[in-house]
């Protein structure tokens, strides 16, 4: 079984693609920081970990009213690195999840500052519609589940992502570029 953390939030809802169908355990907005802790502490250190939504180098965000534009608290943050320490394959997709992963030692695949809403789309200068966008998170969920599934090795999946871009807009070449493989360990993952 695979812990998933992914709150609830319609921008980034399409996320449930990389683990709908699975054995998961959700961690979501729901749940108390006592929960989330206790949950993180004995997950499998060798099953997956889906670390989901939006968030920043400060880690990732939840709020309990999704029709709010603010977020109420940090729901997986610095005071959870040992759990995620001990992951062996951790799997962090909200906006500069790689900073984070990369002041707290945390190995595996991260995004960068990842556009799933027109609002960044706008901040980072990327031109793009909604229409473009929800079609290609959708295809860049699609793709890296495939990925994911085939069992590929997380050192590859950057490029290999990539490689899967038919359409090389501004969004796909920010997004695509936007995931990074991580490792901090003595070992390769």
């Amino acid at each position: 079984m695979i812990t998933v953390v992914h709150p609830k939030d319609k921008t980034t809802a399409v996320l449930k693609g990389l683990y709908e169908g699975m054995d998961y355990q959700l961690i979501d907005e729901s749940m108390t920081n006592q929960e989330v802790r206790h949950l993180l502490n004995h997950a499998n250190g060798f099953q997956a970990m889906m670390l989901l939504g939006h968030g920043s180098d400060k880690g990732l965000f939840s709020r309990t009213d999704d029709n709010k534009e603010s977020f109420d608290r940090i729901l997986v943050g610095r005071q959870h690195r040992y759990y995620l320490y001990k992951q062996h394959r951790l799997i962090g997709i909200w906006c500069h999840a790689n900073l984070f992963a990369m002041e707290h030692h945390l190995s595996g695949l991260f995004s960068g500052m990842f556009i799933s809403e027109m609002s960044e789309a706008y901040e980072y200068g990327v031109e793009t519609s909604q229409e473009e966008l929800d079609q290609e998170l959708r295809k860049f969920v699609v793709r890296l589940r495939s990925l994911i599934d085939e069992g590929i090795h997380y050192s590859e999946i950057p490029e290999r992502l990539k490689a899967m871009d038919d359409v090389h807009s501004p969004l796909t070449n920010f997004n695509y570029a936007s995931v990074y493989y991580i490792n901090f360990k003595l070992y390769d993952l």
